[in-house]
């Protein structure tokens, strides 16, 4: 196991590798619990959805660790969670097990132009501008949803949302758990996130808004309400119906949020650890395929897209430089299957707070995009303001798509247009046209 992982070569060692897989797992375990109540308003059952959460992260971690050796753990994404829910089964009425298949079909795609290496044709094509936006897009809108649940947005027949009533217990408990979500990670707490929705469903407990759990250790759900779901389509549907415009749609955006997170954040987390050699990162199409490999077998147990997380960086800032701290990230996921009669305490008050914190997080990525370059700030903010306000974060990546060519030729630069990027833009019209018909 030494000589496997170069414990000597990158001057690690046991504890140091342990403790870093145990920070990241705090760092990132409350997706555990979030996962399923986002997924939940789409009718899955969340006990089942809570064991698919943990063995896609188990599994695609473990990968990760053994494959590319690299102390980066994988999950079912923020974002792509709440893109699953809220624009493709509730907006567009897709069938969560459709929208399954979606996310698994995506997970191929990936496997495929990696292995093929047509990986940087694809980065290449896709401007930075509309990348960052993307991201701090899909943080407006998990934060707008967080508000939402707990309630402290509402909705209005005159101004459509307005303020919520902040001294119903349930708000309350949501806003003191925003609160103290905030106040650890101002403090640089590892975790902290994690942390807060622990504090916040204790808090909930001991002032009688959330009911005492029967238990905090139990037997594992069942995945059978959720495993193999997303091949159920096939039985009871022609391809014909399968396959429309909308799902081919749901599959791109699945597609290229996963493929621009995942090198994203392999790319940031790699910079932190000192991994990258003249600007390229040594077996990144290792780490591609295993977070690709961690999508479908997520997909097939039950989950939306599985990806790398950022919050990696938290293990890697405790020590952990090798893929031995991923496989120590995974084992802890398995261990916590057991826990899941927690989620009867963990309500949408309590993961509210995580939701808006995540999204602050996200929405930096504001600040990598140049506005005082109009051809730039256009595609830019309709990408980003269109996701909350249309409630699908493929209106706001289509909207970005069309209007950034339009921009650019206008502003001549219609040269520095990539052809994939002309393509797109008739891909989306034609998506919008079909929307309204």
């Amino acid at each position: 196991m030494n000589r496997y992982f170069q414990f000597d070569e990158l001057g690690t060692t046991y504890s140091r590798e342990f403790l870093g897989g145990l920070t990241t797992f705090l760092a990132m375990a409350y997706i555990l619990f979030v996962n399923p109540s986002v997924l939940a308003p789409t009718g899955m059952d969340e006990g089942a959805v809570y064991v698919a959460t943990a063995l896609a992260a188990a599994i695609g971690t473990i990968i990760m660790g053994l494959i590319a050796k690299y102390p980066i753990a994988l999950a079912p994404g923020m974002g792509l969670n709440a893109f699953f829910t809220y624009s493709v089964v509730i907006g567009m009425g897709i069938p969560w097990e459709t929208a399954l298949l979606g996310v698994f079909i995506s997970g191929i795609i990936f496997i495929i132009i990696t292995i093929v290496g047509i990986r940087e044709l694809i980065i290449n094509a896709i401007p930075a501008e509309l990348k960052f936006a993307a991201g701090a897009g899909i943080g407006l809108f998990i934060a707008f949803i967080g508000l939402q649940n707990a309630e402290i947005v509402v909705m209005s027949e005159a101004t459509l949302v307005e303020i919520g009533n902040l001294g119903a217990p349930s708000t309350l408990l949501a806003v003191a758990g925003i609160v103290i979500t905030v106040i650890f990670m101002s403090l640089g707490l590892r975790g902290g996130i994690f942390y807060g929705l622990v504090a916040t469903a204790v808090l909930g407990v001991l002032t009688g808004v959330i009911p005492m759990p029967g238990a905090i250790v139990g037997s594992v759900p069942s995945l059978a309400p959720t495993f193999g779901a997303a091949f159920t389509p096939f039985a009871e549907m022609s391809l014909g119906e399968i396959f429309t415009v909308q799902l081919m749609i749901v599959i791109l955006t699945f597609l290229f949020v996963d493929f621009f997170d995942t090198a994203g954040t392999l790319y940031a987390v790699a910079n932190q650890a000192g991994f990258t050699k003249d600007n390229k990162l040594p077996r990144a199409q290792r780490a591609l395929l295993a977070d690709a490999s961690a999508t479908s077998v997520g997909a097939v147990l039950g989950t939306s897209t599985t990806t790398a997380y950022i919050e990696s960086t938290s293990g890697i800032a405790a020590g952990a430089r090798t893929g031995f701290a991923s496989l120590v990230t995974g084992g802890l996921f398995l261990i916590a299957l057991l826990f899941s009669p927690l989620l009867a305490v963990i309500t949408e008050s309590v993961t509210a707070p995580a939701l808006i914190v995540v999204g602050v997080l996200m929405a930096g990525a504001i600040a990598n995009i140049d506005w005082k370059k109009f051809e730039i700030a256009v595609p830019a903010f309709f990408t980003m303001i269109a996701m909350p306000l249309t409630y699908s974060i493929a209106t706001g990546i289509a909207l970005g798509f069309i209007m950034y060519p339009i921009t650019m030729i206008c502003s001549g630069r219609a040269k520095e247009v990539h052809p994939i990027m002309y393509v797109l833009f008739f891909v989306f019209i034609a998506y919008f046209v079909y929307l309204g018909e």
